[in-house]
């Protein structure tokens, strides 16, 4: 199936949609959204990984910010961090460039690497996307996490790949319905920015809980 340019998600949110279904749905087909400190840090490490102005070169290594990718096959449209191109005999041409160049993404994060690969789907999905533009093969990538500074390389196995292209139907069926699945409670609940617009009955328990936990201690 090939999409076209009105039917094109967010790749962002093939990352949410991975984490929890139903915050992938309050964001992109409820239009909700909540900032918390995670949510802020992330957007200012964003903000500087995404200046488009910042073109690099260095030697054999030529870096790009803030590119813009799309894939007609997945059906999903968004920019990548940070895209490297390395000097490469199995490189494909760029356009001012000499020589053959492999195109390598980066993705930043806040925080630590992950249990879960919702990262490393968002990133494998950036690849098959720069694949479907540049025509060529992109067997691995990297996550560069904010708290350890350092990057965690990711290779995109057939496996991997198959999970975004998976997750991608599922985001198109999700969204032609217009349905927001209902809450399923779990620990990550609490890591997510969006938990009282889509837990409020909890969080009004925990309110309750508190005060007449805090009566009890007066009466004693």
């Amino acid at each position: 199936m090939t999409y076209c340019e009105e039917d094109l998600l967010p790749l962002s949110g093939l990352q949410h949609f991975a984490f929890c279904r139903r915050q992938w749905a309050l964001i992109h087909l409820e239009q909700q959204w909540q900032e918390n400190l995670r949510t802020v840090e992330g957007t200012l490490l964003h903000q500087r990984a995404h200046d488009a102005s910042l073109r690099e070169r260095r030697g054999d290594l030529l870096i790009l910010r803030g590119l813009s990718v799309v894939s007609h096959t997945l059906g999903l449209s968004g920019q990548c961090d940070v895209v490297e191109f390395h000097a490469s005999p199995e490189g494909i041409p760029l356009h001012g460039e000499e020589g053959l160049w492999l195109p390598f993404p980066v993705e930043y994060k806040r925080g630590r690497p992950k249990a879960h690969q919702a990262d490393e789907l968002q990133l494998c999905a950036q690849a098959m996307c720069l694949e479907e533009m540049l025509c060529c093969s992109i067997p691995e990538g990297a996550l560069f996490y904010g708290e350890p500074r350092r990057r965690t390389p990711v290779a995109f196995s057939p496996e991997l790949r198959e999970r975004v292209r998976s997750y991608s139907d599922e985001m198109h069926q999700f969204y032609r319905r217009g349905h927001t699945p209902k809450a399923k409670p779990s620990k990550s609940c609490n890591a997510c920015s969006l938990k009282d617009l889509c837990l409020p009955q909890l969080t009004r328990r925990g309110s309750v809980s508190n005060y007449l936990k805090k009566a009890m201690e007066e009466l004693i």
